[in-house]
């Protein structure tokens, strides 16, 4: 499980202090330690296949996107019926990657919600 430190070092300058700031990256240690060093970046262009995994979750999150407001309710709303340890728009997401339908429609058996045909 990814360690969400509190919010405290930059706070006062509206930023928290994980993640890329300027040419640093800065992240909070398992000890409470603020580690940072120089941003990297990667040396050779995506292969094919990271292209391609990019794109296939570029187009899950268009599709995300694409539905109602009450659809993405009822997506959410199945989720915590479920007691998933996720979010609606995570089970959207591989649900449009894996195409389990079946495993959609138990989940919607289960938790009397309408996710498919969306």
């Amino acid at each position: 499980m990814a360690h969400q430190p509190p919010n405290k070092l930059l706070s006062f300058l509206g930023y928290v202090y994980w993640g890329d700031i300027a040419e640093l990256t800065l992240y909070c240690s398992k000890r409470g330690r603020i580690v940072f060093f120089k941003k990297t970046y990667p040396k050779k262009p995506a292969s094919p296949l990271q292209q391609a995994q990019r794109d296939r979750l570029t187009a899950a999150a268009v599709a995300w996107r694409a539905l109602t407001e009450d659809q993405r309710k009822e997506w959410n709303l199945a989720t915590r019926r479920a007691s998933l340890t996720m979010h609606g728009y995570d089970l959207f997401v591989h649900w449009q990657l894996i195409h389990d339908d079946k495993a959609i429609e138990a989940v919607q058996r289960q938790t009397k919600t309408n996710l498919i045909p969306i």
